[in-house]
């Protein structure tokens, strides 16, 4: 009996976007939790990417931001994941880009300045636009920092597991 491997593949990308989704759900219920869930979510997008290909992580991304959005109680982890959850898609794109740690960081801080300004002004998140009040703009300017070192280690484990 031969296996259907496209049907299987999409079986596998929903388990895997029900688990995704899941865990963008616990960005609301542990503290300090907005940037790690979605990292872990980035790295169940690589499985569904090496196992499933392009085409199927495309729209798994797709999904699971759409419901990331509307089931997650931390909307700014959501947001995370729906301006950079796509990452581990466009990866091995940048990989063979001259001067990609310059895209790569450019992509970051582009996706990460556009999400905040949609969230402060567009969307009306006014606890955020307190949070960058109360902390100043030094440190302000040192999370981004910090936010660019964590993104360059997870660039790093991405290329770990996109050889396993």
């Amino acid at each position: 009996m031969a296996r259907n491997k496209s049907a299987a593949d999409i079986a596998l990308g929903g388990v895997l976007a029900a688990m995704a989704v899941a865990v963008s759900c616990l960005g609301g219920l542990i503290p300090g939790s907005t940037f790690v869930c979605p990292m872990i979510s980035m790295l169940i997008l690589t499985l569904v990417l090496k196992r499933c290909g392009r085409r199927i992580a495309w729209a798994w991304y797709g999904a699971v931001a759409v419901l990331s959005i509307l089931l997650s109680a931390d909307k700014e982890a959501a947001a995370v994941f729906v301006f950079l959850g796509y990452y581990p898609i466009v990866k091995p794109k940048l990989d063979v880009l001259p001067l990609r740690w310059l895209w790569k960081g450019l992509l970051f801080n582009s996706a990460i300045l556009l999400m905040y300004w949609l969230l402060m002004h567009i969307f009306g998140m006014a606890q955020i636009a307190r949070e960058f009040e109360e902390i100043g703009t030094v440190m302000t300017a040192a999370a981004l920092l910090l936010g660019n070192a964590t993104f360059f280690i997870l660039d790093r484990l991405l290329a770990i597991r996109f050889r396993i």
